[in-house]
């Protein structure tokens, strides 16, 4: 049989360092700013935010704002609008990074691999033919080239042009 792998050692810096006592994603949505908490969307149930540990560039999760784990716990108008949101995230990130693909992954519960299990969330990663590059394949380390700074501007403008904010 042969069994491939995704190798990601650029994410043990999470995986060991220390966890708050709250939960991160409750706490990103009612403390701080926008920026600082690297929120680029907010919808009237869910909020869309950069992970702070991404996989590519544009890497973002869309996150409902009631502390849930299960999908089937989510109220009716959440989970809708969490499905309106992938697609709508879907073109941000098609327009904004020219992905070839994006990979949608939600992990329900530690045992499926969930970093934090008690409050479910979507990830949505731009993905590129070819994107497995040296660094990844050889040295195990990621180089994700935009600061995050960047990738909040570009995507929050994008969701704004799509949705008709006006400022």
């Amino acid at each position: 049989m042969n069994e491939r792998y995704l190798y990601s050692p650029w994410r043990l810096d999470y995986i060991q360092g220390e966890k708050p006592g709250d939960c991160i994603l409750c706490r990103y949505q009612d403390l701080g700013s926008d920026e600082e908490n690297l929120i680029v969307h907010r919808g009237e149930h869910c909020y869309v935010m950069l992970n702070r540990y991404p996989y590519n560039n544009g890497h973002i999760m869309l996150v409902p704002k009631p502390h849930l784990r299960n999908l089937q716990d989510l109220p009716p108008e959440t989970l809708a609008e969490l499905g309106h949101l992938a697609t709508l995230s879907e073109r941000v990130l098609q327009n904004v990074y020219h992905c070839h693909g994006i990979n949608l992954g939600m992990n329900l519960g530690e045992a499926a691999g969930a970093g934090i299990g008690e409050h479910l969330h979507l990830h949505m990663v731009p993905r590129w033919l070819g994107d497995n590059n040296f660094m990844s394949v050889v040295c195990g380390e990621r180089v994700i080239p935009e600061p995050f700074e960047s990738s909040f501007q570009r995507l929050r403008a994008e969701y704004r042009r799509l949705c008709q904010y006006k400022d």
